[in-house]
């Protein structure tokens, strides 16, 4: 083992260990919080599960606002989230969240304080957190944790990209498993004869047709992304890889394009996340497509219903 992955193991299990024993206090907004979060760095589709989850409380009429950090703006503090912003200011994930769900997101370093903003200057119901099962300084009252089928073969920081062990989803109100992962992993068959629901998710990518595109994306795993393109039936002529959360510039464009001539592509195809990052220079990139990764739930109404039951039980009575 890496020595600073067992460093970075014995911190991470005496923070935890400061919260479950209260020397470390996770502090409560007055209306119940939904907690988004997952064991590894990125890639396991919080952000499309936040919109699933967003639209399906929208059916039901139950409003509610997003709490995030806002990861890569450069701005600082709690700000309300502009949908004619930029990602610079605002972060490009809440930015997505603001245009795709039409409701107030709100990013803020600590989450409590942007709670309380949105609680100052909005009437909803809830509040979803993004990102949040590390950020244990808010109290939530339903954790979700998403497991890809990577994190089953992956290993704590720094050696990998696992955030927590695999002990830490007894946190967990609820774990949610890719639609067609199958094999048995001892944490969950523990999880599961304790009784801890576990929901299935369906990612699919949905995109205009391209012939032959140049296909980039600036995100946290990008291999996964260029094989659900191919998977869809469309072959790219090339796949370019940029960092997570890559701003886009003039350079980038003057070489995409350059691609494109040489290789005699027929267009440009990424991810609605790289849209925000792109900003104006979409237009620079024609044809252009976007893919949308859409999040599907089996039994979605037994998913809200679930978490309506443990919220209305777990929220303080006057």
């Amino acid at each position: 083992m890496n020595p600073l992955t067992g460093l970075y193991c014995a911190a991470t299990a005496l923070r935890n260990a400061l919260y479950d024993r209260g020397r470390l206090t996770s502090h409560r907004l007055n209306r119940p919080v939904i907690s988004i979060g997952n064991l590894s760095v990125g890639g396991s589709g919080k952000t499309p599960f936040v919109i699933a989850l967003g639209e399906l409380l929208k059916a039901r009429g139950i409003t509610f606002n997003v709490l995030t950090r806002g990861y890569g703006r450069k701005s600082s503090g709690v700000l309300v989230v502009q949908t004619d912003g930029n990602p610079a200011e605002f972060g490009d994930e809440p930015l997505l969240i603001a245009h795709k769900l039409a409701v107030p997101v709100v990013v803020g370093e600590s989450r409590y304080a942007a709670g309380q903003v949105a609680e100052q200057q909005f009437q909803s119901q809830l509040h979803i957190l993004d990102d949040g099962f590390q950020h244990r300084s808010l109290f939530r009252d339903f954790d979700i944790v998403l497991l890809s089928e990577q994190d089953f073969v992956d290993k704590l920081l720094p050696s990998g990209r696992l955030r927590e062990p695999f002990s830490s989803l007894q946190r967990a109100d609820a774990i949610v498993l890719p639609q067609d992962f199958s094999a048995q992993h001892q944490a969950l068959v523990d999880l599961g004869r304790q009784g801890k629901p576990m929901w299935r998710m369906q990612r699919e990518i949905v995109m205009s047709p391209l012939t032959a595109p140049i296909v980039f994306c600036g995100i946290a795993r990008p291999q996964q992304f260029f094989a659900q393109v191919r998977t869809a039936g469309t072959l790219p002529a090339a796949e370019v890889e940029f960092r997570d959360h890559h701003a886009y510039k003039k350079g980038d464009i003057k070489r995409l394009l350059a691609m494109r001539d040489k290789l005699k592509a027929g267009g440009f195809l990424t991810t609605e996340k790289d849209v925000i990052n792109l900003g104006p220079w979409r237009d620079d990139l024609q044809p252009f497509a976007a893919a949308a990764l859409n999040v599907t739930l089996e039994r979605p109404a037994d998913v809200v219903d679930a978490i309506l039951a443990r919220i209305a039980k777990r929220m303080p009575h006057s």
